[in-house]
C-alpha cells in the first residue's frame, strides 16, 4: 500500500490518468490525497470529479478556491468565469451527486500515520497562516465545513467573496470570521510582517524585493510550531517545493507545466509534462 499526494488538477483529466499510470496506482490498496482545485480551466473537470468521486475511500481531497467557486456558480450565486471549462458539469446527469459530494469535502486533512520516524502531514489548498497552530487550524476548518455541509451553505457561498478582514483575531465572528478562514485555506500566498493576508500578489518570491513588506506565508515565524509537514497547492508560480516540512505541489499543470505527485512513504517525486490547457 502506498500513499500519493498530488497538486492542483484543474480539470486536466488526461494528465492525472497518465500520472496514475506512471506510479501504477492500485485502487484496491493505494490512497490518493489531492491538494484541491480539482476543477476549472482544464478541459475535463467533469471527468476529474467522476474519477475522484468514484475512487471512494481511496481518494481524499481538500477544497480549493476553484472548487468553492464551482459550487457558487452551480447554485446560481455567481457567474462563471470565461476561462473556466466547467459547464459540462451543470448538465451532467450525475450533477447533483457530484456537487453534493464536493461540498462535503474538508478544508484540511491531517494525516497522522507517520512513515518511520517522519511525522504525518497536514494538507490544505493554500496553506496555514502563521497565526495558527494545528489545533486552531483544525478547529477553524471544522467551523466552515459544518456550514458548507449544512442547511446554510448557500448563504456562505454567496457571501464568502471578500478580501477583508485580512488579519486574524480569535474574536472574529460571523462572516468576518468565515471569510478569513476561507481565504487563508484557499487563497493565501503572501502575508505582511504582521501576518495580514495579501490577496493581490501572485508573483513568485524571486520577483519581489527582499526588503519589501510581503513574505510567503510559510516564511513568517509561526506563533505555534506545527511538527507535521505542511502540504499545499494553489501557487503555480512558486514552481513546487519539496522540503522536509513544506511540500508545495502545484507545478502549473493547466498552464503547460507539469503535474507532480509525491509518494509519502519514501518521498519519491513523480511528474508528467503537460500541454497548455488554459490561456
Amino acid at each position: 500500500m502506498a500513499t500519493y499526494l498530488v497538486g492542483d488538477i484543474q480539470g486536466c483529466f488526461g494528465d492525472l490518468c497518465d500520472l496514475l499510470e506512471l506510479v501504477s496506482f492500485n485502487l484496491k490498496e493505494d490512497h490518493l490525497y489531492l491538494a484541491g482545485d480539482l476543477v476549472a480551466r482544464g478541459p475535463q473537470s467533469l471527468e476529474v470529479l467522476r474519477l475522484i468521486h468514484g475512487m471512494g475511500s481511496h481518494a481524499h481531497t481538500v477544497l480549493g478556491n476553484h472548487d468553492l467557486h464551482l459550487l457558487s456558480v452551480a447554485n446560481g450565486l455567481m457567474k462563471g468565469k470565461r476561462q473556466d471549462k466547467t459547464s459540462p458539469i451543470f448538465s451532467a446527469p450525475d450533477r447533483d451527486e457530484l456537487l453534493t459530494w464536493l461540498r462535503h469535502q474538508p478544508l484540511l486533512i491531517h494525516y497522522d500515520k507517520p512513515s518511520g520516524k517522519t511525522p504525518g502531514f497536514v494538507m490544505t489548498h493554500a496553506g496555514i497562516p502563521p497565526q495558527w497552530g494545528l489545533n486552531t487550524a483544525k478547529n477553524c476548518a471544522t467551523e466552515v465545513e459544518a456550514i458548507l455541509q449544512g442547511d446554510d451553505y448557500l448563504w456562505l457561498l454567496e457571501n464568502m467573496y471578500a478580501n477583508q478582514p485580512d488579519q486574524w483575531d480569535p474574536a472574529l465572528q460571523g462572516l468576518d470570521r468565515y471569510r478569513f478562514i476561507i481565504n487563508a485555506f484557499t487563497r493565501m500566498r503572501y502575508c505582511d510582517s504582521t501576518g495580514a493576508l495579501d490577496m493581490a500578489c501572485k508573483y513568485p518570491p524571486s520577483q519581489l524585493t527582499e526588503e519589501g513588506p510581503l513574505k510567503p506565508w510559510f516564511s513568517l515565524k509561526r506563533k505555534k510550531k506545527i511538527k507535521e509537514a505542511l502540504v499545499f497547492g494553489h501557487w503555480a508560480a512558486l514552481g513546487g517545493v519539496i522540503e522536509d516540512n513544506l511540500i508545495g505541489l502545484d507545478t502549473g499543470c493547466v498552464w503547460g507545466g507539469s503535474l507532480t505527485m509525491l509518494r509519502w512513504e519514501d518521498k519519491k517525486v513523480f511528474t508528467v509534462s503537460c500541454p497548455v490547457h488554459s490561456s
